[in-house]
């Protein structure tokens, strides 16, 4: 039963994203993100430095929290939005079930659609030096999994979740994130790229001295406590979806 409904539920979310015009963007950004790195390795040549700053930059700062943005939102708030949320609740289905099974899918989208582009690009930028991407990989596919989680509570409290979690991007994790170091021992960016720099064995070292354990704890806490929340706050739909 459990099996069942998992595969049930995985391949609603894929329908809801994938059925939709947002989900084009999913094929558009790793072509814009290869596409770059064939560009930059054509005009600056072999650069590990430049390779990881062209990652850091787009890759990792753009290209994924988008894809997990877009993937998020549209395996869930599209199905809440038109009250087609309502055959799943009216299914004898553990609510937390129909959540994880929704980020399976998100997750899956952002390793297809960011990570293995990322991969692809930073093996474009610096073939000499394949720990770069391969630790920007891991990286990617830790930070996308905590924005997931985030961006699934964001579906179940608001309506309007791609704005706000677009708001979330740019201001706590770009601009705020970049200005105050405060900001960085909660910003997923800076967990994601210390994992980077474990991972890569010092590559993007960080202004702030964000522990492995602090920076690994904080991924796992979110995508935990951010799935769990989820589904606490699905329980309270009723059958129409209305909040």
């Amino acid at each position: 039963m459990t099996a069942t409904a998992v595969r049930t539920v995985s391949r609603l979310g894929l329908r809801s994203v994938f059925g939709r015009r947002r989900g084009v963007l999913l094929f558009i950004l790793p072509v814009v993100l290869v596409g770059l790195a064939v560009l930059v390795r054509a005009m600056a040549g072999q650069d590990a430095q430049l390779g990881e700053r062209t990652l850091f930059a787009l890759g990792f700062a753009v290209v994924m929290p988008l894809v997990a943005l877009i993937a998020t939102t549209g395996v869930l708030a599209p199905e809440i939005d038109d009250g087609t949320i309502a055959y799943l609740l009216a299914k004898p289905i553990s609510r937390h079930l129909i959540v994880v099974s929704k980020l399976l899918v998100a997750v899956g989208c952002v390793l297809v659609f960011a990570c293995v582009p990322t991969l692809v690009a930073g093996l474009v930028l610096a073939w000499e030096e394949p720990r770069v991407a391969v630790a920007f990989t891991v990286g990617a596919l830790a930070g996308g999994a905590a924005y997931c989680s985030l961006f699934a509570f964001l579906s179940v409290m608001s309506r309007h979740a791609v704005v706000i979690g677009l708001i979330y991007l740019l201001v706590w994790e770009g601009l705020l994130g970049g200005l105050l170091d405060g900001v960085r021992w909660l910003s997923v960016t800076s967990w994601s790229a210390r994992v980077i720099e474990l991972v890569g064995g010092g590559l993007l070292e960080t202004s702030v001295e964000l522990s492995p354990v602090y920076a690994v704890a904080a991924i796992v806490v979110l995508v935990g406590g951010g799935t769990w929340l989820t589904g606490w706050r699905l329980r309270g739909f009723n059958l129409t979806g209305d909040e």
